[in-house]
């Protein structure tokens, strides 16, 4: 019999009732303008501004018009490049979510590293990754090897956690584990709104959840820093930060000034 790892964490203290509140967020603003209404267009323009948030928050220089011109840096350029195929890709997070996280560094990192190095998940001879400032270091390969592999094969297994929970988790065992030479934020963050869109939480991606981590970006590394250091506190603080990042993205969406 398999282990829900997820649900024991949606049940720590606050997590539940914030979670709900977050998907009430959502839920009102896909009801309100109606799903039906919902074109390629704002999906679209969402994807763009979370791609513009997240390669911010990475380090990007560039201006959303760069990006909209196709003038943008690396970090960018890159992030603009998942977007384009991160609907596909959510539709196979569930079932091969490795194969899902490689694709997803190839589109990101397309721009930053060698073509040998892209999708490549790091190995103990290689140096350690050390591409999102202000976390602790990264554990070494074998470890990496282990979380990851069994990250995966959790989200493979049902759950009765919030989507919203295991998305949260995702993007942090991402960014702690950094299992890329590079790009491994734009990664963590691609892959939460992937499953953002898998779980059902905002099926058609109109919020715009990298815009909430920017806005609250003075508390995105100490929370990672607190997620892998302070136990089961750091975890609920972490998921509690996730909630409110996901209420901001609904704030943030297109959706909501169209």
């Amino acid at each position: 019999m398999s282990v829900d790892v997820f649900e024991p964490l949606a049940g720590l203290e606050g997590v539940g009732s914030a979670a709900r509140a977050a998907r009430d967020a959502v839920d009102v603003l896909l009801r309100d303008r109606g799903l039906r209404r919902v074109g390629a267009d704002m999906t679209a323009e969402a994807l763009l501004r979370g791609a513009h948030a997240s390669a911010a928050l990475a380090g990007s220089t560039s201006a959303v018009d760069d990006v909209r011109r196709g003038a943008a840096d690396g970090l960018a350029s890159g992030a603009v490049r998942m977007t384009g195929e991160l609907m596909v890709l959510a539709s196979q997070v569930d079932k091969a979510p490795v194969q899902v996280w490689t694709r997803l560094h190839q589109l990101a990192a397309a721009d930053l590293v060698g073509e040998d190095q892209l999708g490549h998940l790091r190995t103990a001879a290689e140096p350690v990754p050390d591409d999102i400032p202000g976390l602790p270091p990264a554990p070494p390969a074998d470890e990496m090897w282990e979380r990851l592999s069994a990250l995966a094969q959790n989200l493979t297994r049902p759950t009765k956690a919030p989507g919203l929970v295991v998305a949260a988790i995702v993007h942090a065992e991402l960014a702690v584990l950094r299992p890329f030479p590079a790009a491994n934020g734009l990664v963590a963050r691609a892959a939460e709104r992937c499953l953002l869109v898998a779980r059902g939480i905002d099926p058609v991606s109109v919020t715009v959840p990298e815009a909430g981590h920017y806005v609250l970006r003075a508390t995105y590394a100490p929370a990672l820093a607190d997620y892998t250091a302070r136990g089961l506190t750091g975890v609920r603080d972490w998921l509690l930060r996730s909630c409110e990042v996901v209420t901001k993205g609904a704030e943030l969406s297109p959706l909501a000034k169209s």
